[in-house]
């Protein structure tokens, strides 16, 4: 059973920084991408940024150069590090996989539970 577990939301002011930390209880056979979602009141989920096996990186527009994307392989985890946050970054943030949980798996997405990120201006 693959489960991915969040932490490092909270609340903050504008301006302000935190790091939120996504840890998956085992290691895939092949991981496709990571990545970080986010959803506000009344709003679709949206991506934020992701990391693809070979460490390409994305980010949305409206994170770009303020939010960093990291993994770290030993210990099957990946972050989301957020500086000069905006109340407009107020969400739900989710984390998510995507892989093969062994070699005769199908591809799968996985996802965390969510931890609220509040940004206060």
């Amino acid at each position: 059973q693959v489960q991915l577990v969040e932490s490092g939301g909270g609340s903050v002011q504008a301006g302000g920084s935190l790091r939120l930390s996504c840890v998956c209880s085992r290691r895939l056979y092949k991981l496709f991408v990571m990545g970080w979602y986010r959803q506000a009141p009344g709003k679709q989920r949206e991506l934020v940024a992701n990391m693809t096996w070979l460490e390409e990186t994305m980010y949305a527009d409206s994170v770009n150069g303020r939010f960093t994307i990291s993994r770290d392989r030993a210990n099957n985890a990946h972050f989301l590090q957020m500086t000069n946050l905006r109340p407009e970054d107020t969400a739900v943030y989710y984390c998510q996989l995507e892989g093969l949980q062994t070699i005769l798996s199908s591809r799968t997405e996985y996802w965390g539970q969510g931890t609220q990120v509040t940004v206060s201006s």
